[in-house]
């Protein structure tokens, strides 16, 4: 049904609407047609709780969406407050990418939800923003837009491709973008590696590539592991058609252009495994904290280091990984690559960022990076941590001070043992036309909208004060105690193989993180076929696979070369007895035969 020219007054248009009932719109049918450009001007009335988050003094928050069927990835805002999201899971959208939102009432929650937007795409795939009248978006191998229309709440329009990838999928394929002031868009391009491995993850083994030799370097820096420039406007390009702006960034998901100081930032995803990978030479503790999640000023020609350096925080040095021969001192050309701006503590997982343009937040906020850190799973036996939305304050064009939380509470666990034990964690990041700050999260598909009702010009320390306790003290969040805060002394005992090496990617209770490691909980992988099982824990497994009504793309490393056929079975025997799956005996001799007989094959 479409209406055109309607004039409403604005109190007869909402009761139009409700008697229409526009709740959910069912997957491919075209919604309210007219124009819908106004948006209210009076902040909404907050939730009592707010939405279960804690915030600034001044600062209130209400959910404006909840339980999205394809959960959410990065969110974009329009300037009439419709809502615009990256579908985490396509097949639990009815195979649609996006979704679409509107508040039709004007309470400030989205009451017309519509899937929309049918392309190949897994888990992985992330972009969400407006631009200059598209809707910008991306799978794991391409950026894709539509044209947005006032007068209709989904684009219309055919999908056009603006940047296309070169399959197979892999893991770090997350195609983030940013758009500058003269026409250009960036693509961030993830590698395929955990740290440039010759047998990815997997212990001992060697780096690939010289990191004192340029023309001897990592193969996988060629064309993955940093940001292309492309032209925002042109459709079907691919990636020789593009610039190589930066090099040496491992994963890259949180991205975006200041426009006060004209420049590109990211901040990188660091390496993961350093206990797994290295036990003699890293402790727990050190695996957890290690190494930092990097803050970049991303000028033309920027070298993240990526697979040869990682960021020591503690020490405030770049240093040489150990699979090109690091010991934890040794610097090589390390002093040589420029220092990230912040670096944060490891394994917080920085999944958006936003440089704030709006007015509605007091005058501190108008100079500044709001990030969200989704939460990583690689700090077991510590508490895993982020789960927040941090601040950076700025000042010409570079931070101010030290980071601020602004937002916590989601994940409504302390301490989080294992990533699925977060009921939410924040993802996504958009700003309204009226200066909110819109959050979406993964889990559960809730998107919140914060916002500003105290006084601006009192707002300062004393307002503060409540999240900087938080920083120190929450146990996602603070740097935690080698003794105290060590969960495995305080768990039932573990299997030791188990607690190496499964445990940083499947969990202490087995269920993974529910993106990119499956769980082993009543997984039809565990339960079916122990043979296969244990070919897999010997040869590793890569491509994409279903796991209970999932997919996965992660790679499960070969671990046959350094584990003997008693240690094998004896972790399986574990898996098996837990997790609520079905006890079954592995036994040495079952391992060793498995063993022998894919030897023979390869």
């Amino acid at each position: 049904m479409r209406f055109a020219k309607l004039s409403f007054k604005r109190g007869s248009l909402f009761k139009f609407f409700n008697s229409r009932q526009l709740k959910v719109i069912g997957a491919g049918c075209l919604v309210i047609s007219t124009a819908f450009t106004w948006y209210k001007d009076k902040l909404p009335t907050p939730d009592a709780d707010n939405g279960g988050l804690f915030l600034p003094d001044g600062f209130s928050a209400l959910v404006v969406a909840d339980s999205l069927k394809g959960r959410a990835r990065h969110i974009a805002v329009n300037s009439n407050g419709d809502i615009y999201v990256k579908a985490r899971f396509h097949n639990m959208n009815d195979g649609y990418g996006n979704i679409a939102l509107r508040d039709t009432n004007g309470d400030g929650r989205m009451d017309v939800v519509q899937p929309f937007g049918k392309y190949d795409g897994h888990s992985y795939g992330t972009a969400m923003r407006v631009h200059n009248g598209y809707l910008y978006f991306s799978s794991e191998l391409t950026v894709y837009r539509m044209k947005l229309d006032p007068k209709t709440l989904v684009p219309e329009g055919k999908i056009d491709t603006i940047v296309a990838d070169d399959p197979p999928y892999h893991e770090h394929q997350t195609k983030p973008i940013a758009f500058d002031d003269d026409g250009h868009i960036y693509v961030g391009w993830g590698a395929g590696s955990n740290a440039g491995q010759e047998k990815n993850r997997v212990p001992g083994s060697k780096g690939v590539g010289d990191p004192f030799a340029p023309d001897k370097g990592n193969p996988m820096l060629k064309d993955h592991g940093g940001i292309w420039r492309f032209d925002a406007n042109k459709l079907n390009q691919k990636q020789l058609n593009g610039t190589r702006y930066a090099t040496g960034l491992r994963s890259i998901v949180a991205l975006d252009w200041d426009p006060k100081s004209k420049s590109l930032f990211t901040v990188n995803h660091g390496r993961d495994d350093f206990r797994l990978l290295w036990p003699d030479l890293y402790s727990p503790w050190e695996s957890a904290m290690l190494p930092a999640e990097e803050f970049f000023k991303v000028n033309e020609g920027l070298d993240g280091g990526w697979p040869y350096y990682y960021y020591d925080q503690i020490k405030n040095k770049k240093l040489l990984n150990p699979e090109f021969g690091g010991d934890k001192i040794k610097e090589g050309n390390g002093a040589k690559l420029p220092k990230p701006l912040i670096g944060f503590p490891g394994h917080f997982a920085p999944n958006d960022l936003l440089f704030y343009k709006g007015k509605q937040f007091p005058e501190r906020y108008k100079n500044g990076a709001f990030i969200a850190f989704h939460g990583a799973t690689n700090r077991s036996p510590y508490p895993q941590a982020g789960y927040i939305i941090a601040f950076v304050p700025f000042k010409d064009g570079m931070p101010s001070g030290e980071w601020e939380v602004f937002a916590d509470g989601f994940a409504k666990v302390d301490p989080i043992t294992s990533v699925s034990d977060a009921m939410y964690r924040p993802m996504g990041l958009s700003e309204g036309p009226d200066g909110s700050l819109y959050i979406g999260d993964t889990e559960k598909g809730r998107i919140w909208r914060v916002i500003y009702s105290g006084n601006k010009k009192e707002f300062g320390a004393a307002q503060l004060a409540g999240m900087q306790k938080r920083k120190q003290t929450a146990s996602n969040i603070k740097t935690p105690d080698v003794t105290k805060d060590n969960l495995f002394a305080k768990l039932p005992k573990t299997s030791a193989v188990y607690s190496t090496y499964c445990v940083a990617c499947h969990q202490v209770n087995g269920k993974g993180d529910g993106n990119r490691f499956p769980p082993l909980e009543q997984s039809e992988w565990v339960n079916w076929d122990k043979y296969r099982l244990i070919n897999i824990i010997l040869n590793g497994l890569s491509g994409p696979i279903t796991v209970k009504g999932l997919p996965y793309n992660e790679v499960m490393p070969a671990h046959g070369s350094f584990l003997s056929d008693d240690q094998v079975a004896e972790v399986l025997n574990y898996i098996k007895s837990n997790f609520n799956n079905t006890p079954e005996i592995v036994t040495a001799a079952e391992v060793a035969k498995v063993r022998k007989m894919t030897a023979n094959k390869k």
